[in-house]
């Protein structure tokens, strides 16, 4: 480590998202790490998927390979650079080269590094010799791969230039199943997998010597498997004729019935059949009476005759002789000669070792070969150093790359909220409802990320995203930040672009409603008027829509009724009764106009009353009214949405994502304005306000509003008596008072 004292260095901190950060700026810091109160830290856990950084330095990072970076992870990966570093001010340093004197050879370690380093210049050839970068190391490192002697133990075929060397190690291979793979991509022997050919082929041979020495196991030699596959054939079958006779000898009266029909549903005589029909095979093996003993010749059931006569030749004759009849405990005395052979078989050891033979197995283990192979791999394994301090060396060009802008993302959120750059957790860009939003994360599962996500107090849109030219799919969430919910719905279409310019279809599946901004506030309760009186009037309008159709349905009913009648009644017969007066119209319900008429003049009068106490006031006391009014609507709205949007942070979106926030990481009106972009016109451009598509406006509405305020008005001039009208009529004059002079 540095000589740097971690015990009273002076921190320096920087105010955002209403928490006190780390400034994190020079390696100094980074050295010092170690001495910061966890409870400073920002984060102090995030996983490894689902981030915009490298992969390769994450896994370095990752001590125990669990997918989780904890604070500890972080300041053993910064001990671990520092130390292989003469200078750790290079942590600070932009840029990807790692200066080849910058490895501190006084340590055992940095002299394989050294040693490393030139091994990739002089792998490569590089022109300039002095740096290398973590990619010229991942380079060289497959180049050296593709040689004989890689370092990781395994041999390929490839690996010998002596042919019959490359025979047997391609005869060991095929021996065993998951075979090692190689650097190079190619499969390959190692030390486990040759101690186990060699276990597992002397257990064959040994298994082939038992059945060798035991005369009972290979009762016709090289020819026992094809008798007994013979012997299996007819097994059922045999067995199955036997049962038959024994219940033939128990109810002679039964001879009939276990000799089945071949065509159940028919008469077996006019059966369409064939030797090797179902009906056929499915018969006894021969007539079934009270008799102890199976005909071998002529009376064998046609279907199974060429089977019996092949179990003749390869069974009976050679174990018994020629016969022309088989009792059962003849039959019992041949299953029973077989079994020493069935056991034996079933004790055969893993391995296809069987597709060499025993000659060449024996070759394998008796020659030179197996020598061969782990000379070869024991020279494989001493280029093992090499190639581990060439992992080591890409692990610390990537760390001295990495560590400063991880822990500005980790540490303190400085990338986050200096917005430079995005921060390592934002994975691209959302395009949607004419705004752009910054803040956006990856998703594994929308619904449950959306359980924790919620506390954010940020408003969500959660989409599914699809490129279909290569049928990838995943998950986003947004942050809508600015402007407010405008057309926002489950099901519009986005386009999102990650981080490395891709474009991905996005659709909305998902919506999590939090205020935006104090102006959506604001305007929230005009906005849920008007949505209150669209739905009523489009209820209305539904209804009576509908009791419009169930009358007409209603009308055509009764006419269809009436032509029928007429139509059914004789022509020459007179009518029964006079046809029915049309109904009358209903009269006016003189109570509804009168109600009609009140709610107007309440209207009016109230109208009147708020502009009579309206024009007595100043002129310059009517602005001060009227915002009153607004304040009093929206105020409540307003204050509500600003407790939520000071409370709003990142916390718990990055929790659902596998973080460990430490901190209340807010996002403030001001800064959320950074992360969500509205549509704007560029600067100097021009606009043409004509529409030539614009809709008609109709005058009613207006004309309405007009005669409804100017009566309003003149309500109220006349009720102040500024019209020269007053209560008495027109005319009338107005009374003096009766002060004396």
């Amino acid at each position: 480590m540095s000589s740097i004292s971690t015990t009273t260095y002076n921190w320096r901190f920087w105010r955002a998202g209403g928490v006190d950060q780390v400034s994190l700026e020079r390696a100094d810091d980074l050295v010092a790490l170690s001495a910061l109160d966890q409870k400073l830290w920002v984060a102090l856990a995030c996983p490894t998927r689902g981030l915009e950084f490298d992969a390769k330095t994450l896994a370095s990072m990752d001590r125990d390979g669990d997918g989780r970076i904890r604070a500890p992870d972080v300041i053993e990966a910064v001990r671990w650079t520092v130390d292989r570093l003469s200078d750790p001010q290079l942590l600070a340093s932009p840029g990807a080269d790692l200066p080849i004197a910058a490895i501190n050879v006084r340590k055992p370690e940095g002299q394989r590094l050294r040693q490393a380093a030139e091994l990739v210049v002089a792998t490569l050839n590089l022109a300039n010799r002095a740096v290398v970068t973590a990619d010229q190391v991942a380079a060289s490192r497959a180049v050296l791969a593709r040689q004989p002697h890689n370092g990781d133990g395994v041999v390929p075929a490839s690996a010998s230039p002596d042919p019959d060397v490359v025979a047997a190690i391609v005869d060991m291979l095929r021996c065993v199943d998951a075979p090692a793979i190689d650097r190079s991509g190619d499969q390959g022997l190692n030390t486990a997998l040759v101690d186990r050919f060699v276990d597992e082929a002397r257990a064959w041979l040994a298994w082939l010597d038992s059945a060798n020495s035991d005369p009972s196991v290979l009762i016709l030699g090289v020819g026992t498997s094809a008798a007994l596959e013979r012997l299996d054939a007819i097994a059922a079958k045999v067995d199955d004729y036997f049962a038959r006779c024994a219940l033939a000898g128990f109810d002679k009266a039964a001879s009939a019935a276990l000799w089945p029909a071949p065509n159940r549903a028919g008469d077996p005589a006019r059966a369409l059949l064939n030797l090797g029909s179902d009906e056929l095979r499915n018969l006894p093996l021969a007539l079934v009476a009270d008799r102890a003993a199976l005909p071998l010749t002529g009376e064998v059931n046609p279907a199974w005759r060429d089977a019996v006569a092949q179990f003749v030749a390869a069974v009976v004759v050679p174990l018994l002789g020629p016969q022309d009849v088989l009792t059962q405990a003849q039959w019992q005395q041949l299953v029973a000669a077989f079994q020493p052979f069935r056991a034996w078989t079933a004790a055969k050891p893993v391995g296809a070792f069987d597709v060499l033979g025993q000659t060449r197995i024996r070759e394998l283990l008796d020659g030179p070969y197996l020598e061969v192979v782990e000379a070869m791999i024991d020279g494989d394994l001493a280029k093992q150093p090499a190639f581990e301090a060439l992992d080591e060396l890409e692990s610390l060009a990537r760390l001295r790359r990495d560590l400063l802008p991880f822990a500005n993302n980790f540490v303190s959120f400085q990338t986050f909220y200096g917005r430079n750059e995005p921060a390592m957790f934002q994975v691209g860009t959302l395009f949607l409802d004419q705004r752009s939003c910054d803040l956006v994360l990856a998703v594994d599962d929308a619904g449950k990320h959306a359980t924790m996500a919620g506390l954010a107090g940020v408003c969500l849109v959660y989409c599914d995203c699809v490129r279909k030219a290569t049928q990838e799919q995943r998950q986003i969430v947004a942050a809508i930040t600015d402007g407010d919910v405008g057309n926002l719905m489950i099901g519009k279409n986005g386009v999102f672009y990650d981080r490395q310019g891709r474009d991905w279809d996005a659709t909305v599946t998902k919506i999590i409603d939090n205020p935006i901004s104090l102006r959506q506030a604001f305007w929230a309760p005009y906005r849920k008027l008007a949505r209150y009186i669209e739905e009523q009037v489009a209820k209305r309008a539904a209804a009576a829509d509908g009791a419009a159709n169930d009358r007409l349905t209603a009308a055509a009913d009764r006419v269809d009724a009436t032509v029928s009648k007429a139509a059914d009644k004789p022509a020459d017969k007179p009518a029964d009764k006079p046809a029915a007066k049309p109904a009358e119209p209903k009269k006016v319900d003189v109570g509804a106009v009168a109600a009609l008429g009140v709610a107007v003049g309440a209207i009016g009068t109230a109208l009147s009353a708020a502009l009579t106490g309206l024009v007595q006031l100043p002129w310059w006391q009517m602005p001060a009214v009227f915002a009153g009014v607004m304040i009093a609507i929206s105020g409540p709205s307003v204050l509500l949405g600003w407790l939520k949007l000071r409370k709003r942070n990142i916390g718990p979106l990055l929790d659902a994502n596998g973080w460990a926030i430490n901190v209340q990481a807010k996002i403030n009106v001001a800064f959320g304005r950074s992360l969500t972009a509205l549509a704007t016109l560029p600067a100097g451009s021009t606009r043409d306000l004509r529409d030539r598509f614009a809709d008609r406006r109709s005058p009613l509405p207006l004309a309405f509003a007009t005669v409804l305020f100017v009566g309003a008005m003149l309500a109220a001039l006349v009720h102040l008596g500024w019209l020269g009208w007053s209560s008495a009529g027109p005319g009338a004059a107005a009374p003096t008072s009766a002060v004396p002079r």
